[in-house]
């Protein structure tokens, strides 16, 4: 993750809107971000924690969300412009918003926590987090990329099982917790053995001893079967060939029964045969003729019919057509009269209309008369309203308004005053403390300085001379530590030989171990005694460094505070001084003058107020009065135009002398005779056309009938012609075919006999009766047929059937012991494999049962964590050792615990908390920076960031000195490393920095060094 830019608006001390420009810093590889304490600094490290992960490190989520928010602020607004990804390729935007409740000072909504991806030139939201864009949680993300205050030695300090988590967490350790996978292989071992184990129990019975007994088995069944088959073969030629003969005698048996049956039936047939040949010589030649006689019978009938019928209606329709015009004529008289009773209609139809309009010119006459008095009343209260309007526009007139300007002054007087006294005593109040905690911590120095011997003038010369005496102590413990090496070698002195170190043959004084041995334990105890007192200076003058700084912020605060309080004093009297000019001597006497022009200002508003609630009822009256006025007119003119129209229609009436007694009528009673007449009009109209058009129908008849009957006359005496010449030519046709009998005749015509169906049944008969003949004749003459016996048949037939059901059983005994065979061929096969395959899973599920004790409990990850640590511990070394001098490096044990190994101590180990303040710092850095490379690969990127808020107060210069050249060498490693601090010696050694400085009015304020 890399920093592009951060906007920070009401959080903690960021009253207005500032803009930390991440990208210029950044570019530096190195930046700081100092000010003095409570500026701020700190502030900009919670405010990326918000925005990413919606929390400070500071106040809990619930309860305490209200002190984050600057108390001139109504909301907090945070957005984070970051790269993040894959080597930070793609840019993303958190956006962190919170505002107070209006109704509730103290009670702050739920914020809005929201991300967008930068796409072209426009920001598209994504439903990620802040875990799954930086790919780690707020805890690690505060351990590995931003350190805030309190934090920096949090892993460090981490006991085994949490430090554990966290790699796991961290670097996705869980994929070496093999655990589960081995457990789930293993139970689906040991079900699949089970699997293995059960069928191989259904396989027991099957055996090689099984099977050869019955391979023996099987040879036998076999012989019995082939001889069974054969005698079979043999009784089924036999049976067939018998069979034949039998179906033959059974054709022959039936054949002479069907002759048998056809000779009962022959006189039927016969019958049949006559009547089907006289039925077919009468419908041939005579029937034609007979129809021709019976149709022309039916005609000359008919025609008869017509013809009397067609007389009786020629003088009926002669009566119906005269009595028809008569009536005709009637009702062209009485429509000839039309026209002048649709006139008389419409003379009447004008009187009703005369009648409307001058019921409507009364109403208007009615409405004049109305609103005469109502326009007058009107224009009376319009006048009085206005007067009252010009008495009040008078009084306001002579009522003098307050001046604004003047009024808004006093108000920022009263205000100012009353702010600035409670700053005052405020600022008095805290110049008071640091006035107090300066003088203490002046205490602590002067007992510091008391703690120095006489002879050292300062604690530097006092560390200086502790540290040559532990130099010259040292020294001679070196020299102990060399003779007591040369009393190992006195063994070897003897007199008259040479020494085996310098070679001299005189031995004088030879060295005493045992006295030497005493000496330097006495030596290494002295030593020890003055580095821990070398200790204990080197914290005195650490600590005077601290008070002296702390003393220094005292004087900058106490000088600070007494500047402001100089300034509001200022301030405060100038105010005084010129309230005072008006006769105002207290912020009482401000209060009271705002009171009385406040009072002032609201007799003249309501004035004005009832001014314009007047002037508004006095327009809604002209209004009402102008709408009066417009009804009037329009009435009268209404009315004018009535009495032109009522003039008008009168003209249009073509009968006055018809129409004057209606005049006084009802006009309903004149619609309804104008109702009548209209209805007798139309229905004589009707009437006419009825007539008419039944008088066209009856004419059209009467020809028709006429023509009818001539028509019918000619056809009645050709149908006569025509039967005569019909029974002449069926009489000699009687004659000709030997028909004497005419009934009979008839009678045969009238039969239903089908010919076509009766004739199929003869020649089915005679066919019948051929084959059968025939068959039997054939049947007859063949060998054996006739002579058939079915007693000798069955006992053969039974003796077939045992010789069959004994093949079939020796043959499905043969087939399924040979199944049987192949079966057990399979099964011994299958039994085989099984075997095989149940030693592997046995040879695996104990691989795996050990295996499972191997990974169970995450014993796997501990493991693999512990290597990631050892790394850690490696790389950090490299660090560690360069600002120790070589003196100090971290080890951690196979608990994940971790050791100092103290190289001046015989390389020996001890705690981590044994480490000074600064070594501390020292040993946390370093950790933090291996923590923070290890991250940097696992997210596959160029550059890494890492921000700290810590501890540089701790160190002395040398190792401010140290640590600073080492922060520098990251930049050459691609990091980019932010510190936050107020210590002076590194503001001197950064030259690109953000400064922050604290404004009392406008809030936090960002600078910058370019």
């Amino acid at each position: 993750m890399i920093p592009i830019r951060l906007e920070l608006q009401g959080l903690y001390s960021y009253r207005e809107k500032q803009t930390i420009e991440f990208d210029q810093l950044t570019a530096a590889g190195l930046f700081g971000i100092f000010g003095a304490v409570g500026s701020g600094k700190s502030s900009i490290l919670e405010g990326i924690l918000l925005a990413l992960y919606g929390s400070t490190e500071r106040l809990s989520d619930r309860g305490e969300k209200n002190s984050m928010l600057n108390l001139q602020s109504e909301q907090v607004l945070i957005n984070f412009e970051f790269h993040a990804g894959k080597n930070n390729s793609k840019t993303y935007l958190a956006r962190y918003s919170a505002k107070r409740n209006p109704k509730n000072f103290d009670d702050v909504r739920p914020a809005e926590h929201t991300f967008y991806e930068k796409s072209g030139d426009s920001w598209e939201p994504v439903s990620q987090r802040a875990e799954e864009i930086i790919g780690m949680k707020k805890e690690h993300f505060k351990q590995t990329v931003i350190i805030p205050q309190g934090k920096f030695k949090e892993f460090i300090d981490l006991t085994p099982g949490p430090r554990a988590d966290m790699m796991k967490e961290l670097f996705g350790l869980e994929r070496f917790d093999l655990s589960p996978k081995t457990g789930s292989l293993l139970k689906a071992v040991r079900e699949e053995k089970i699997r293995q184990e059960t069928q191989l129990q259904g396989l027991l019975s099957y055996n090689k001893e099984n099977l050869a007994e019955k391979e023996d088995q099987f040879q036998k069944l076999k012989q019995e079967a082939d001889e069974a088959n054969q005698k079979f073969k043999n009784a089924d030629l036999e049976i067939r060939q018998k069979e034949a003969v039998r179906a033959k005698h059974q054709q022959l048996l039936q054949f002479r029964s069907r002759r048998k049956d056809l000779d009962e039936k022959r006189p039927e047939i016969d019958a049949k045969r006559l009547l089907h040949r006289e039925f077919i010589t009468a419908k041939t030649y005579l029937k034609p003729v007979w129809d021709q006689v019976t149709e022309a019978k039916k005609d000359l009938e008919k025609y008869t019919t017509s013809v009397i019928n067609c007389e009786r209606f020629k003088d009926r329709f002669a009566e119906e057509v005269s009595e028809l015009e008569k009536e005709e004529e009637d009702l062209k008289k009485k429509n000839q009269e039309r026209p002048l009773r649709e006139g008389k209609i419409r003379d009447l139809k004008k009187v009703i209309e005369i009648q409307t309009l001058q019921q409507d010119l009364a109403e208007a006459n009615r409405k004049l008369e109305t609103l005469k008095p109502e326009i007058d009343s009107k224009k009376s209260a319009q006048k009085a309203l206005q007067t009252q309007i010009k008495q009040l526009e008078e009084e306001a007139e002579k009522t003098s308004a307050p001046d604004s300007t003047h009024l808004a002054e006093l108000k920022s007087a009263e205000r100012d005053w009353e702010l600035w006294e409670d700053q005052l005593a405020k600022l008095n109040s805290e110049f008071d403390q640091i006035r107090a905690s300066g003088l203490e911590v002046r205490n602590q120095l002067d007992q510091i300085l008391q703690a120095i011997p006489k002879e050292e003038k300062t604690i530097e010369n006092w560390l200086s001379s502790q540290k040559n005496t532990i130099q010259n102590l040292e020294s001679e413990r070196d020299k102990l530590i060399q003779k007591r090496g040369l009393s190992a070698h006195v063994h070897l002195l003897h007199d008259g030989e040479t020494c085996p170190l310098c070679g001299s043959q005189d031995h004088p004084n030879p060295i005493q171990g045992e006295s030497d041995e005493q000496e330097l334990s006495a030596k290494t105890n002295e030593i020890g005694e003055a580095k821990i007192e070398f200790d204990r200076i080197l914290g005195l003058s650490q600590k005077q460094s601290e008070l002296a700084i702390h003393l220094e912020n005292h004087r900058k605060n106490a000088e600070a505070k007494k500047s402001e309080i100089g300034t509001l004093s200022f301030r405060l009297n100038e105010l005084k001084e010129k309230a005072s000019k008006s006769c105002l001597v207290s912020r009482q006497a401000i209060s009271a003058h705002i009171l009385s022009i406040t009072q002032a200002s609201e007799i003249l508003e309501k004035l004005r107020l009832n001014i314009k609630t007047l002037r508004q009822e006095w327009d809604a009256e002209r209004e009402a009065l102008e709408k009066t006025e417009e009804n009037f007119n329009q009435a009268k003119l209404k009315s004018g135009s009535l009495e032109s129209s009522i003039g008008t229609k009168r003209e249009e009436i073509k009968d006055p002398t018809f129409c004057q007694p209606f005049f006084t009528r009802e006009p309903e009673i004149i619609r309804q005779g104008i109702q009548k007449v209209e209805k007798d009009i139309e229905e004589a109209y009707q009437l006419l056309e009825g007539k008419q058009k039944h008088l066209r129908e009856k004419r059209g008849e009467q020809v028709k009938n006429i023509a009818d009957l001539d028509n019918f006359s000619k056809l009645k005496q050709e149908s006569k012609t025509k039967l005569e010449k019909a029974q002449v030519d069926f009489e000699a046709l009687k004659i000709e075919h030997g028909f004497a009998d005419e009934q009979a005749l008839v009678r045969l015509f009238e039969n239903s006999l089908d010919a076509e169906k009766v004739m199929k049944e003869i020649t089915q008969f005679d066919q019948n009766l051929a084959i059968a003949t025939s068959r039997i004749q054939e049947l007859e003459a063949e060998n054996g047929v006739n002579e058939f016996q079915e007693e000798i048949f069955l006992q053969l037939s039974e003796q077939f059937g045992h010789l069959k059901s004994a093949a079939e059983n020796s043959q499905n005994q043969s087939l399924l012991l040979g199944q049987e065979i192949k079966d057990a061929l399979v099964k011994l096969e299958e039994k085989n494999i099984l075997e095989k395959t149940y030693g592997l899973l046995q040879n695996r599920e104990s691989y795996l049962r050990e295996l499972d004790v191997l990974f169970r409990g995450s014993g796997f990850v501990k493991y693999v964590s512990s290597i990631y640590l050892k790394e850690l511990c490696n790389t950090a070394n490299i660090r560690f050792m360069k600002l120790s001098k070589n003196s100090l490096s971290l080890e951690i044990d196979d608990d994940n615990t971790f050791w100092v190994i103290d190289y001046l101590n015989g390389g020996k180990r001890r705690l981590l908390k044994t480490l000074s303040g600064g070594q501390t710092f020292q040993a946390s850095l370093c950790m933090a920076l291996a923590l923070a490379e290890k991250v940097k690969a696992l997210n596959q990127a160029d550059q890494s960031f890492f921000f700290l808020d810590e501890g540089f107060g701790a160190l002395d210069r040398n190792a401010l000195r140290v640590v600073f050249e080492t922060l520098k060498s990251l930049r050459h490693e691609n990091r980019i490393v932010g510190i936050i601090s107020h210590v002076e010696e590194l503001q001197q050694e950064i030259g690109v920095f953000a400064q922050i400085e604290l404004d009392p009015d406008r809030g936090s304020q960002v600078k910058y060094s370019f």
